[in-house]
């Protein structure tokens, strides 16, 4: 057994996930703990407030929603009364038996799962710690199960990699989904996994999935009154479709409600900055990456994908840093000057530079080299024609028979005379 655990500020997405996937008819509601009703007498309304009013008792904790999957191996088949008692038992040895809590059989994966919707702040308004829940009560909680209700052992088969959300959120297409309920999967998915601190870090995020949060128009209407509406894109990132107000959407991602996150995601982002600092500096170590597009490949290894702003003329203007291991968003700006549109495009021009200097370099010496083996080669060919090898004497210079032969000839003429 594998147990995931997702920890957010908020209710609402965590419950209506799974009550989306009862809809969608891929889940069902099977069970409850510590509420005042029977769990087929549960409503909605029911659910959310019980869970909401534990979580009112301690407002300065912004953490307050725990969402945990329980993973099965394909092989073990377990029915309804047996998933009830393996919940029971590890809600109750991970501390959690007396919170209330809400459980969903999952249907929409090759192995059996099911969720546990719940809160951590306690009737007495004291909040069980989450530090290393899933390291420790939750981990020894799982083998303890696996022992006691004679569960396939985690690592016994090939691991499958559990991930805690929705198996649905992908790129949206106009005209293939219905919009609003398009929308609403990726905003359930991404405003409480991801730490933005701004409207444009989580548009850079919202683009992966053809999304995009719109204030409108400087000067119009809903500019003016703070509102926001989300709109699909296309292939080509122009606005389509009807825009949905973000009122209307159930979880109420309103301008208002997405900026009160940002000083508190700004917060818990700074430890993870300084990773992709250091992705970004020792790609660029390497040679092959010196060029934006490279850069943007190479990080991708990393699971840092770089989101480019640019004007209608191409002009990049901005740069965005989404850490997808993480979930942190990082404009440029924020990591450092160097780390900018304009630093970074420097960055990659300068070692471009670097290589363009050191190819000149290279060729300027190869025509040097060539240069002066054409010279010695020309020297050489001059030299030969003035040396003789078989005589070691230079051409023009009578040799020693030659002399023998006028000295000789020039004896004769003297006695003739």
């Amino acid at each position: 057994m594998v147990a995931v655990i997702h920890n957010s500020n908020s209710l609402h997405n965590a419950l209506h996930y799974n009550e989306n996937k009862v809809r969608q008819k891929i889940a069902e509601f099977i069970h409850s703990g510590n509420y005042l009703k029977d769990t087929e007498m549960l409503g909605f309304t029911d659910k959310i407030k019980l869970l909401e009013h534990m979580a009112s008792l301690n407002k300065r904790c912004k953490v307050n929603s725990v969402h945990i999957s329980l993973n099965f191996d394909p092989s073990d088949k377990l029915d309804k009364e047996q998933l009830k008692s393996i919940v029971d038992t590890y809600m109750q040895k991970i501390g959690f038996e007396d919170q209330p809590y809400l459980v969903y059989q999952h249907n929409d994966a090759g192995h059996p799962h099911i969720h546990i919707v719940t809160t951590n702040i306690k009737s007495n308004g004291n909040r069980i710690p989450l530090h290393n829940l899933a390291q420790n009560q939750s981990m020894q909680a799982s083998k303890e199960i696996e022992q006691e209700f004679g569960l396939t052992k985690a690592g016994e088969k090939q691991s499958i990699k559990y991930e805690l959300k929705p198996v649905d959120v992908l790129r949206v297409h106009y005209g293939k989904s219905e919009t609003r309920r398009a929308i609403t999967t990726v905003l359930n998915y991404v405003l409480p996994s991801y730490k933005y601190a701004s409207l444009a870090e989580l548009n850079a995020v919202l683009q992966q999935y053809n999304i995009i949060a719109d204030r409108g128009a400087e000067g119009s209407h809903i500019y003016a009154n703070n509102g926001l509406v989300y709109r699909m894109l296309d292939a080509n990132k122009k606005k389509v479709g009807i825009p949905i107000k973000a009122s209307i959407i159930y979880n109420k991602p309103t301008l208002k409600n997405i900026e009160s996150n940002f000083e508190r995601n700004a917060a818990e982002r700074t430890r993870f900055r300084q990773r992709v600092m250091n992705a970004v500096d020792f790609s660029l170590l390497n040679p092959a990456n010196r060029s934006l597009p490279a850069l943007m490949k190479a990080l991708q290894k990393e699971n840092i994908r770089i989101v480019l702003r640019q004007n209608d003329q191409g002009m990049v203007y901005g740069i965005t840093y989404i850490d997808h291991k993480t979930k942190c968003v990082f404009n440029g700006s924020h990591l450092g000057k160097q780390y900018s549109a304009n630093a970074i495009q420097q960055r990659c021009s300068s070692t471009l530079n670097v290589i363009l200097v050191e190819n000149l370099s290279k060729q300027s010496l190869d025509r040097e080299i060539r240069t002066t083996s054409g010279i010695m080669n020309d020297v050489g060919k001059t030299f030969g024609e003035l040396f003789q090898p078989e005589t070691n004497q230079f051409a023009g210079e009578p040799s020693a028979q030659q002399k023998f032969k006028r000295k000789r000839k020039k004896k004769q003429q003297q006695r003739i005379t």
